[in-house]
């Protein structure tokens, strides 16, 4: 018989899994909380590990067709000029999308071969050497070989098998915010980048509508419901009052809009498997300002699956490979953090003045070669 393997999250970590776990021959359900692939997302990269992933799976020539267009970025002055042009992608095969078309094309990939039940999530857990009792909110319980929690940054895996999310998920004091401009965007090869000390400003021309993002230094906010727009609304329109360039207009689009909004977190655990219960994504290791988020869940549930079939019925031993494997990419991007921060959203304006020095001189630099 097929070992049975539940997946929490319909999302980029959990379609890879998915994807690679009935591969293996394993007999794969996926449960995710959405009564549907979600349609908003900011633009994110497939690159570095991800890249053969995606070959592998047969799905390169979906992402291209819905990659973005924009090539480059631009960062303005508050009167909007450029003060500096710089390039994006420049590594061979790698590509930016839509958080969402990447998602719905690796679970495009997946969904013959995993059974995918939406608008349900787990409730309860109880795991011991033979597998997981697992509990969920609308079907009835079942039992499963591994549970693994793909369920982003808010995991209820995480939390009903390691513990509170207030333990485990720091707040690196950067909110982000994102929501559909409504138009194409003016210039649509490059996406505009405009600061002020301590909040960002952009317009990424996406594909066809584009996208407006608020990123922007605060403190945490214990009890906020990450799912509470209305609040999300009043936080953005407070901490961008008085801005300049075209950010009052922009802020004029959040009511109505379909806005996501989280804060930059830094999710730390000292494992990730707790006896047949193990974390891939967001849900595992959570640190990403420039798209590469996605890549590394990718190539995570690459990993995890390929683990998993290696050591066959050991299971425990494919979990600790994976682990092993897995934590030495994502912790290089733990450590780089706050380099990253600095860099998006400089706290003041001597530090906002050195990177956009240091943003004309790499942009110069790249013309010359």
């Amino acid at each position: 018989m097929k070992p049975s393997v539940l997946i929490s999250g319909a999302g980029v970590a959990g379609s890879t899994a998915a994807y690679w776990l009935a591969r293996h021959r394993y007999r794969v359900t996926v449960v995710e909380r959405s009564a549907a692939q979600r349609s908003s997302g900011n633009p994110v990269d497939v690159r570095g590990p991800a890249i053969p992933v995606a070959r592998d799976m047969g799905v390169g020539a979906a992402l291209r067709a819905r990659a973005t267009h924009a090539d480059g970025m631009r960062v303005l002055d508050r009167a909007g000029r450029t003060v500096a042009t710089l390039p994006m992608q420049t590594e061979e095969g790698a590509l930016e999308i839509p958080r969402a078309d990447l998602a719905a094309v690796l679970y495009d990939a997946a969904r013959d071969g995993a059974d995918f039940r939406f608008d349900d999530q787990v409730t309860a857990l109880s795991s011991g050497p033979g597998g997981v009792d697992v509990t969920f909110e609308r079907a009835a319980p079942e039992h499963f070989d591994l549970v693994i929690g793909a369920d982003g940054v808010h995991s209820a895996v995480r939390r009903l098998a390691f513990g509170p999310e207030s333990d485990l998920v720091h707040h690196l004091g950067v909110w982000v915010a994102t929501l559909p401009l409504g138009e194409p965007a003016d210039d649509p090869r490059h996406a505009l980048l405009y600061n002020e000390p301590g909040r960002l400003t952009s317009i990424h021309p996406a594909r066809g509508d584009a996208l407006v993002a608020f990123i922007f230094r605060g403190p945490a906010r214990p009890g906020l419901d990450h799912r509470d727009t209305e609040a999300h609304r009043r936080i953005i329109a407070a901490a961008y009052a008085g801005a300049g360039w075209r950010v009052p207009a922009l802020l004029a689009k959040l009511p109505g809009a379909d806005v996501y909004f989280d804060a930059v977190s830094r999710v730390q655990l000292p494992v990730w498997t707790r006896d047949r219960i193990t974390l891939a994504g967001d849900a595992a290791s959570c640190v990403s300002l420039f798209g590469d988020g996605s890549s590394l869940a990718m190539a995570g549930a690459h990993t995890l699956a390929t683990a998993l079939a290696a050591a066959g019925s050991d299971v425990a031993a494919g979990l600790r490979r994976y682990e092993a494997e897995h934590r030495v990419r994502t912790d290089a991007k733990v450590r780089r953090a706050g380099r990253a921060a600095a860099l998006v959203v400089p706290k003041s304006r001597l530090g906002l003045a050195v990177r956009n020095a240091g943003a004309r001189l790499m942009g110069r630099a790249e013309a010359r070669s």
